[in-house]
């Protein structure tokens, strides 16, 4: 039996990937809007929706899903606390999830952040560019032998705890639920702990009430004075206001993010030739030590390969109730 989803939030790679994996089974319907309390009256004759990060699906929206026959919801990534689950599970509306998609791809982006802010060559790349060979400003330091402190190790906090034994850092991780590999590489510590020993503190723990704003001041004034801070995982692990005080008092050394709390007003689309209203934001970009990416950590050929096919197969194996426990949330 054939299935009409809608794909929303939808860019032109988006659209690329699925239509060179989908099967007739499936008829993709692709919107750029982001599924939202506006956009839900676009869901007419839709079998279910396949949505992002930046997609609001709370109580009211699934309502109006469940009203118009919706009975999957399919998330193309790892993450669903954009999803109220309890307003989906009311109303039997399935939730499927991509839990692991190409987890070395974020891995290595969190490492290119560090190696970036570390050797500034984002500022050296411009300015040998103007001509500009010299070295003022550039001093970075050695990872090799640093103290870095990973944030859960799930499948992409397991695969940049690995990069980073490889290059010779100590590495002591937190996770309240350790892992049996991981030991063999690494040491589990109390957060309290890790976040006082690290010279780099890097996250990779989902956002849940319990993890919402681990980093606030109070966390900032455990670390180390000039800590580099790294977050690939979800914007709302930082609270911004705390982290510019951070960095204005200079107990924030670096920070490289990949992810921002209020990102689903800005991310995924060109806004060069818009005013940015954001002044947290605009605040964050003021500062040299600072590095951020528009959440492209997950952004390789093998990865969104990954989330295609894997979503792709949640929908037929919802329809047919076969979906697999670690692809469920509802």
């Amino acid at each position: 039996m054939s299935q009409i989803v809608g794909v929303f939030s939808c860019q032109q790679y988006d659209k690329e990937t699925f239509q060179a994996v989908t099967s007739k089974s499936i008829q993709l319907r692709f919107f750029e809007a982001a599924l939202n309390e506006q956009s839900v009256s676009l869901c007419d004759e839709l079998d279910a929706v396949c949505v992002f990060v930046n997609d609001d699906l709370n109580a009211s929206v699934i309502s109006a899903l469940a009203d118009k026959g919706v009975n999957h919801i399919a998330m193309r990534c790892a993450g669903y606390n954009n999803v109220d689950t309890q307003a989906a599970k009311s109303h039997n509306i399935a939730v499927s999830r991509v839990p692991a998609y190409s987890p070395h791809s974020v891995a290595e982006h969190a490492l290119t952040l560090m190696l970036t802010l570390n050797r500034r060559t984002h500022r050296a790349y411009n300015r040998v560019r103007e001509g500009n060979f010299s070295l003022n400003g550039l001093m970075g330091f050695t990872l090799h032998g640093k103290t870095v402190g990973v944030v859960g190790t799930g499948h992409i906090g397991k695969a940049i705890t690995r990069i980073l034994a490889g290059f010779g850092c100590n590495v002591q991780c937190y996770d309240p639920y350790p892992d049996e590999e991981i030991k063999a590489i690494a040491r589990y510590v109390p957060l309290p702990q890790l976040v006082s020993n690290s010279d780099i503190i890097t996250l990779h723990c989902p956002l849940t009430d319990e993890t919402r704003h681990m980093i606030d001041a109070h966390t900032i004034k455990q670390m180390k004075d000039g800590v580099m801070l790294i977050n690939t995982s979800r914007g709302a692990l930082i609270d911004t206001a705390a982290m510019i005080q951070g960095l204005k008092s200079r107990k924030i050394g670096y920070l490289g993010i990949d992810v921002y709390e209020q990102e689903s007003s800005l991310f995924f689309a060109d806004r060069s030739m818009e005013i940015i209203d954001d002044d947290v934001f605009e605040r964050l970009l003021t500062f040299p030590n600072v590095l951020i990416t528009g959440h492209q950590g997950f952004f390789t050929r093998e990865a969104m390969h990954e989330i295609a096919t894997t979503t792709l197969k949640n929908l037929s194996d919802v329809a047919n109730d076969t979906l697999p426990e670690a692809n469920r949330v509802v």
